[in-house]
């Protein structure tokens, strides 16, 4: 796994956001929970993990965000890097992914997402090689079991319903396609189904219907675009809770206030 490099997303959408607000924030990532800056909690995750080479962290504006120490001293490694975004997310990780800058290969995450665990991290990596892109997913079942109160966005298919964990492992430049083509239709994240339309009326009945795997909808998706893509389950139901709203950091902060 030696040589991965990272990137950390660790940037804002127009407007105010909520989260942030809520806290007296100007920048989600820097919403603090159990004391440290989510940011900061990411980074030093990223950094312990075997096989991590460098972390670039993808942002509008780096100044504003080392402004604050603790950030500022977790990006004191000298294999943390910064990079402005673009407009958009998938536009700026096709413009950095497989550059001098960011070679492959590359896993991309989130800087609201605390709860990653370097072993977790490392699992993904493990079970992310033999196709063009990764992505991770928790299976609903391994949540509720752990937090059955937590809400998520689930993808319903046959044998399972599924939450993403905000991992992505792109092995090569087949995937750029895939984030050309996110980066049209990335308004709609939050719809699944929008997504899955995109790739023809079969391949959205099939799902709709539950009479396809979240693997097969994967590969038959990745097809059409000359990549291969498949999901990697992951046993770890923390990899699920990225912090979004205030009931997410109430959780986030109860698990880090228990285990440090």
């Amino acid at each position: 796994m030696a040589g991965w490099h990272v990137i950390l997303l660790a940037g804002q959408r127009p407007g105010v956001d909520p989260l942030a607000s809520h806290f007296g924030e100007e920048w989600k990532a820097l919403v603090p929970v159990a004391g440290r800056p989510m940011l900061a909690r990411c980074l030093g995750t990223l950094l312990a993990t075997p096989g991590v080479g460098a972390v670039t962290i993808l942002t509008q504006q780096p100044e504003v965000l080392l402004a604050n120490a603790q950030v500022s001293r977790a990006a004191g490694d000298p294999r943390v890097r910064w990079c402005r975004s673009q407009s958009g997310i998938a536009a700026s990780v096709a413009a950095l992914a497989g550059t001098d800058a960011a070679p492959w290969p590359v896993l991309v995450t989130t800087a609201d997402h605390p709860l990653l665990r370097p072993e977790t991290v490392a699992d993904f990596l493990s079970c992310a090689q033999g196709c063009d892109l990764a992505v991770g997913v928790v299976e609903r079942q391994v949540v509720h079991r752990a937090f059955p109160e937590n809400r998520r966005t689930w993808l319903h298919f046959r044998h399972g319903s599924w939450t993403g964990a905000n991992l992505f492992a792109l092995n090569g430049p087949a995937v750029l396609d895939v984030l050309h083509l996110w980066a049209e239709i990335e308004q709609h994240r939050k719809k699944g189904w929008r997504l899955i339309a995109r790739f023809g009326p079969v391949l959205l009945i099939r799902a709709l219907t539950r009479t396809i795997t979240l693997a097969g909808a994967l590969d038959q998706a990745g097809r059409r675009l000359g990549a291969r893509v498949k999901p990697v389950a992951l046993d770890d139901p923390l990899a699920a809770v990225d912090v979004d709203k205030p009931g997410d950091h109430a959780l986030a902060e109860t698990i880090l206030g228990h285990n440090g």
